[in-house]
């Protein structure tokens, strides 16, 4: 029977004539029902991908979604954890994530999540994934390393306004005046160590937590919404500026990417297509004046690469690339210089650079319809030194409806993008959704940035579950974890997320979203358009090395849905065994 109500009939509904749920044109309404939901679920994206899945996979996606049950009624509640300090929140499936975060991390649903193989992380700002907290630590053990600000730092609101950032300089040139003193002259350069432990806060306990404050995005911060975008973006860049500043000087560059790199594979990440933006310079060791082109960033980046997939660790991790990215905000001289470096780096390190795209807030920038002349001129340039670098543009991070910063979709696809970045308000365009369909553009989506960034209050309210139903394919990915606070490099936290907020999601619909991940990698060797677009509908069935690394990644599913099935058998039933 499809009604789940109840079988007692009480004698005031015989009187009455009620209908009972087991009356045949009840039953016949409840079947229509099912089958008009049925269809409905037949267009989702992840359809094909749930109808392909083994006996064993069905069931372990069936005792996820148990276990997700129990949490909903255990954890999910005001009952969990009663001397928690945020007893005062109401506490709920899909809470805003940095509420959420402290009882998420501690399910078994997390667990789970956090083991699930996840392909490949096709959206993440590579300046924004090194914590605050190691860049710090590292700074201060690194010789040579100094400190500046705009301001003397004598007070708490000076120490919270100034610009802030850090360089290397040989001693000679550095000063021994206290920045926490209104002796201090802007832009002097105080040696790291120095600065720390002077530091009127708690010593150098409380400089670590001062910098980190100032490279991060606080729970309250992303909590007033009603600021709007325009303040958290502010923030969000000011936290660049003093991450890139430590984190481009060489020894500390090195440190950060074995770390990164070993943080994303044992997260269940195989491949990542990383964006840099070059705002900040790169130092070599030893050196106080930064370099002027980007060679020697990627050399040190192709050295770190190799070291890393050199070890034992290392040995099964697909690799990475970079997708070069330009401020939006740039005016068409920077941008045109810009894009010839990115042309000469492509020829320098052809397997390093993946892709273009311009990044930035959407609001304050320019729209891609005003760029178009730099971006036509750009390929023009690429074809005459024969060179293939495809678009990945980032369009509708907003919530404008109509505005010109909404219509950067329609540029994006226009201009032959291969995947959308964010597509937030693209649930807005019936036309443009079913336009990234036909072309088989995947959207990036990056639903903890989304919340952090004020577009949406919490993962329950995100637009994406309209994209999944109307057949757009979609993949997850982290954006700026380092900022964001999430603490923890990897897609776990977002994939977790979505599990909890999207009831017709489930295990199931988060392998479909890994799968995609796979398939639209943008992987060395490089793909003109048309080998791209028949490399990707081919899929695992495919030939090189797109349709290898999804057969691996359906492997590794495989052998996850078996240790979960292994793992929570007390939540498995006979007749879901295979």
């Amino acid at each position: 029977m499809a009604s789940d109500f109840g079988s007692d009939v009480s004698d005031w509904e015989i009187d009455e004539g009620l209908p009972q749920p087991t009356d045949q044109f009840i039953q016949q309404y409840y079947q229509g029902r099912d089958a008009l939901i049925e269809q409905e679920k037949a267009q989702r994206s992840d359809n094909s991908f749930r109808q392909s899945l083994t006996p064993l996979a069905s069931a372990a996606c069936a005792i996820v979604s148990r276990i997700r049950a129990e949490e909903h009624q255990t954890i999910w509640t005001n009952n969990y954890m009663e001397d928690e300090v945020l007893s005062d929140v109401n506490h709920f499936p899909g809470m805003t994530f940095t509420l959420a975060k402290q009882r998420m991390e501690q399910s078994k649903t997390y667990q789970i999540v956090r083991r699930m193989p996840k392909g490949a992380l096709l959206h993440a700002h590579m300046d924004a994934m090194i914590d605050s907290g190691f860049l710090v630590d590292q700074v201060l053990a690194t010789s040579g390393m100094a400190l500046q600000a705009s301001q003397a730092l004598e007070t708490a609101e000076a120490r919270k306004q100034a610009s802030v950032t850090f360089q290397y300089k040989v001693a000679s040139e550095r000063t021994t005046s206290s920045l926490w003193s209104d002796n201090y002259h802007p832009g002097q350069l105080v040696p790291v160590t120095a600065a720390a432990d002077s530091f009127p806060d708690g010593g150098r306990e409380g400089f670590k937590a001062w910098v980190i404050s100032r490279s991060t995005i606080s729970a309250e911060e992303s909590l007033n919404h009603h600021q709007g975008l325009d303040a958290i973006w502010k923030k969000f860049g000011d936290c660049f500026i003093t991450l890139g500043s430590m984190l481009f000087y060489e020894p500390v560059f090195r440190a950060s990417l074995q770390r990164l790199f070993r943080q994303l594979h044992g997260d269940g990440i195989r491949w990542a297509d990383f964006r840099l933006a070059f705002v900040a310079k790169f130092w070599k060791e030893g050196r106080d004046k930064p370099e002027e082109s980007q060679e020697a960033l990627f050399q040190t980046f192709e050295e770190e690469l190799e070291k890393y997939l050199a070890t034992d660790e290392g040995q099964d991790w697909w690799g990475c690339r970079f997708i070069w990215t330009t401020l939006r905000r740039y005016g068409k001289k920077e941008i045109v210089e810009h894009m010839k470096q990115c042309i000469a780096i492509k020829k320098a390190f052809p397997h390093l650079i993946a892709g273009y795209d311009l990044v930035g807030q959407e609001d304050k920038g320019r729209t891609l319809a005003d760029l178009t002349p730099e971006l036509f001129w750009f390929k023009k340039r690429c074809m005459e030194e024969g060179v293939e670098i495809p678009f990945f543009f980032h369009a509708g991070e907003c919530l404008g409806d109509g505005d010109a910063t909404d219509q950067n979709l329609f540029d994006a696809i226009l201009l032959g993008t291969r995947r959308i970045g964010h597509g937030f308000s693209l649930y807005k365009h019936p036309l443009l959704t079913e336009l990234v369909k036909q072309k088989q553009i995947l959207i990036e989506s990056c639903p903890i940035s989304n919340e952090v960034l004020r577009l949406t209050s919490s993962i329950n309210a995100h637009p994406l579950p309209a994209l999944l139903a109307r057949g757009v394919r979609v993949a997850l990915s982290n954006d700026d974890p380092a900022v964001l606070g999430v603490g923890k490099n990897g897609l776990t936290h977002d994939y977790w997320q979505a599990l909890q907020g999207w009831e017709n999601l489930g295990l199931e619909g988060l392998g479909s979203l890994a799968e995609n991940s796979v398939r639209y990698a943008a992987y060395w060797p490089d793909q003109n358009g048309k080998e791209w677009t028949k490399d990707v509908k081919d899929g695992k069935y495919g030939e090189g090395v797109r349709a290898k690394h999804m057969r691996e990644w359906t492997a590794e599913w495989n052998k996850f849905c078996q240790w979960i099935i292994m793992e929570f058998a007390e939540y498995g039933s006979d007749e879901e065994e295979p």
